[in-house]
């Protein structure tokens, strides 16, 4: 298998995943006042730090495994960043590694989780412009 395919099918592999996640958070925020906030918050991310990480790979850029959406940002050359305020890769960030797990933080609203799904399908729509076609359509085996 010629090299370009391998690396399509590998950015292939991220963009399903992310579209996974971007499906469960969608669908949980249909819950309205029974939605679990952090659950679809968490998803959000996971979406945003898997379109980057299809990026990172069809361009060719190493990453660590690492769920800091800053970090991951930061790998990429200016011209292939997407929108993305530093205020909203730090709460990203706080999805995935704080909000997570138990502790002292504040619940997080149902206006809150909507936003995260907004900033994730704004990442992936503009992420997707920058990806091979191949690597975006589903392949059924």
């Amino acid at each position: 298998m010629p090299e370009i395919e391998k690396v399509i099918t590998v950015v292939s592999e991220w963009v399903k995943k992310a579209e996974n996640d971007l499906k469960n958070a969608s669908y949980t925020l249909e819950m309205d006042d029974e939605c679990p906030t952090d659950t679809v918050c968490f998803h959000a991310q996971q979406v945003v730090e898997k379109y980057l990480k299809a990026l990172l790979v069809f361009k060719g850029i190493p990453f660590p495994k690492s769920h800091n959406i800053e970090d991951i940002f930061a790998l990429l050359p200016p011209s292939s960043r997407p929108r993305l305020s530093e205020k909203d890769q730090d709460k990203l960030t706080e999805y995935a590694t704080v909000t997570r797990y138990p502790g002292d933080y504040e619940p997080i609203s149902l206006d809150e989780a909507k936003k995260a799904v907004r900033i994730a399908r704004s990442v992936r729509r503009q992420i997707r412009k920058l990806l091979p076609k191949p690597a975006l359509s589903s392949r059924k085996k």
